[in-house]
């Protein structure tokens, strides 16, 4: 059973991994208590490692690059604690032909070459075509399955990524085609960017470095 988060840890990362997010949905991401959760948010704003925002009728919280630091740094306490034989970067390691692998699904997705052009919009309207891209998917996720269950054993903020993945795909093969890779619902690729980042947060490495 791997090792449970401390709240506060867990609040601040959450914010992280969704970008912008209202009390309710860093709560849900985190997994905390909805008013402690409201707590650890004013607390770390307090601290400089949040501001609030609002767009119209929308509102949330964003880290700032204080914020930023303050997760990295708790990241890798947590990491040091639990993990000193480095199984969640051999993990990672394992993950990143995975990532390349959904990354030329997801473009596949929304693009498909013609006569008319190699970047053309994919319409929609061969189901040859995209059910190929939703069995790659379907592969994907069963490659994402015993990686979801070693990160978990180490730590528990690690679980639920591969049935959240998976909730998504059976919606899309439903006929749902915003959830392989819409980004205003927990679609496939929403997922997968949440633990993509979770990862690289937590090893503390740069998204932008990987080879």
């Amino acid at each position: 059973m791997g090792m449970t988060s401390e709240p506060r840890l867990l609040v601040l990362h959450a914010v992280r991994l969704l970008g912008f997010g209202d009390t309710p949905a860093v709560a849900d991401r985190a997994g905390t208590d909805p008013a402690e959760s409201a707590t650890l948010l004013e607390e770390a704003a307090g601290r400089g490692w949040l501001q609030r925002s609002s767009f119209g009728d929308l509102g949330g919280w964003w880290l700032t690059d204080e914020g930023r630091r303050e997760n990295e740094r708790e990241l890798a306490r947590e990491r040091d604690s639990v993990d000193p034989g480095g199984l969640i970067a051999t993990t990672y390691r394992e993950f990143l032909p995975l990532n390349a692998s959904l990354q030329r699904a997801c473009t596949n997705w929304q693009l498909k070459p013609t006569a008319a052009g190699r970047l053309a919009a994919n319409d929609h309207t061969d189901p040859d075509w995209d059910d190929r891209i939703l069995d790659e998917l379907t592969t994907i996720g069963a490659a994402l399955a015993p990686l979801d269950e070693r990160l978990s054993r180490v730590l528990v903020r690690f679980g639920g990524y591969h049935a959240r993945f998976d909730a998504a795909l059976d919606r899309a093969r439903a006929g749902q085609r915003e959830w392989v890779d819409g980004t205003d619902v927990d679609s496939c690729h929403r997922v997968w960017f949440q633990l993509h980042e979770d990862l690289i947060a937590t090893l503390g490495l740069d998204r932008g470095a990987e080879g």
